[in-house]
């Protein structure tokens, strides 16, 4: 049998080589949040008769306007994507006033969104405390759900763990993909780690299940044996469900869906991939160094080492 939790303090430490640059580049260069919770102006618009003209010359625009922190794309329809601090409707009329008259074009606005600060720092407060309350009660569900099982409340904080963990890759993909790649966190990556969330905790309720089962049919073995057991049991489901469907789908989305949609499927890829890597590498393992108390021998000198 596949001896994983053998291994268990090498898959904590290949977890922290991925977490701990992340976390570097978070405190050095901040999360890139998008104008969803600083505040901030969203416009897509499109020349009628002529080619886009370059971002530089657009940025230019803007900041001859006195407006500020512009980010300028192109996509592949030929449209402009514009990010810029707050517009009001007499700015805006301005702006696209302006810049018909430099580049002698009519333009076609075709999206047009604004957020006030107030907002943007209501939905980062909200989302704060949706994701505590979700926590909460996911504890209390699973302290609930295996109340048959001794100190059931383990398991629901264990599950919480590994969440936070998943979490966290992906807010450094999201920090490391903003320094290099210009990535934003915006309400879509939002969408995207709620997601991740959500099917974090439901394949660790899986595993967590499996081990509840074999509790009691298992009773003779050892905590770790019977653990790595239940984890060799659901990992066929898990690869097949995960990597052979899901993960599959999302890596074409990621490389062939376009520049709107990269960013997105990229990050839930690597988060449903965590979701699924921590149940069985993370979770599971810190349940076995818990019920253990192996932290008591973590700084004891080994027997061996011993000086005569």
């Amino acid at each position: 049998m596949i001896n994983i939790l053998g291994k268990r303090y090498f898959f904590f430490l290949l977890s922290l080589l991925i977490i701990i640059p992340g976390m570097i580049v978070l405190g050095v260069w901040k999360l890139p949040l998008a104008i969803d919770f600083t505040g901030g102006s969203y416009l897509e618009f499109k020349f009628n008769n002529r080619q886009p003209p370059p971002p530089a010359e657009i940025v230019l625009l803007f900041t001859d306007l006195g407006i500020k922190d512009v980010q300028v794309l192109t996509t592949e329809q030929q449209t402009i994507i514009a990010k810029s601090s707050f517009l009001d409707e007499t700015t805006q009329t301005n702006l696209l006033k302006s810049m018909e008259e430099r580049f002698q074009d009519t333009i076609t606005v075709l999206r047009f969104d604004s957020v006030g600060p107030t907002i943007g720092q209501q939905v980062t407060q909200r989302a704060a405390i949706a994701l505590a309350i979700a926590a909460l009660a996911v504890i209390l569900y699973i302290t609930f759900a295996f109340r048959g099982v001794e100190h059931a409340f383990r398991y629901g904080l264990c599950a919480i763990i590994a969440m936070v963990h998943d979490v966290a890759v992906v807010i450094s993909i999201v920090a490391i993909g903003g320094k290099f790649f210009g990535w934003q966190f915006d309400s879509l990556t939002l969408t995207a780690l709620l997601t991740v969330i959500g099917f974090s905790v439901q394949d660790k309720i899986v595993v967590f299940d499996r081990i509840r089962e074999n509790s009691a049919n298992l009773k003779r073995l050892p905590f770790e044996t019977l653990v790595n057991h239940s984890i060799v049991q659901t990992l066929q489901r898990s690869i097949n469900t995960q990597l052979m469907t899901v993960e599959f789908m999302l890596l074409a989305l990621a490389l062939f869906g376009g520049v709107t949609l990269r960013e997105f499927s990229t990050i839930l890829l690597i988060g449903l991939f965590m979701g699924t890597y921590s149940s069985i590498f993370i979770a599971a393992p810190i349940l076995v160094v818990w019920e253990n108390r192996e932290w008591q021998q973590w700084f004891k000198p080994r027997p061996g080492n011993s000086v005569a």
